[in-house]
């Protein structure tokens, strides 16, 4: 029996399945920033499997990354870097939208977006652009992400 690890009870079995960890309590997020943190996962996945499929890191898609990591740790420049994030997003969807909006005045015919052969009408984009943006605006002010992020 001396030759039992001081890890051991004695007859050879661990003590370490009778530890009991306190457990911390765990806030979840409100559910508009949880809302958002999912999509951000999501949007981190596919980011890493675009800069793995075609090796072509932009901030675009990559900059999801440092967001949801600070939020999820809930950092005290996490929110910051929120707001700054979708500040980005705004101006390259604004200059894709202009860019977009010309480009149909040019030429309504050859204005056309297709995924997977299939047309997708550029109204439809547009609007499911705005919406996106309209809520991260509204997740990154409101009041509870705030006192989310800056509550211990």
């Amino acid at each position: 029996m001396d030759m039992l690890p001081s890890w051991t009870d004695g007859s050879g079995f661990s003590k370490l399945g009778r530890l009991s960890l306190p457990r911390l309590p765990m806030k979840l997020p409100p559910l508009p920033l949880l809302l958002l943190l999912l999509l951000y996962l999501v949007l981190s996945a596919l980011a890493i499997g675009r800069l793995i499929s075609t090796g072509a890191p932009d901030i675009f898609t990559l900059g999801v990354i440092p967001v949801l990591a600070g939020l999820a740790i809930r950092a005290s420049w996490s929110l910051w870097a929120l707001r700054i994030y979708i500040a980005i997003q705004t101006l390259g969807f604004a200059a894709l939208g202009i860019t977009a909006i010309l480009a149909t005045q040019i030429s309504p015919e050859d204005t056309k977006l297709f995924i997977e052969g299939k047309e997708i009408p550029l109204p439809l984009v547009a609007l499911c652009i705005i919406v996106l943006l309209v809520f991260q605006w509204w997740v990154a002010f409101h009041g509870k992400t705030k006192t989310f992020i800056t509550k211990e």
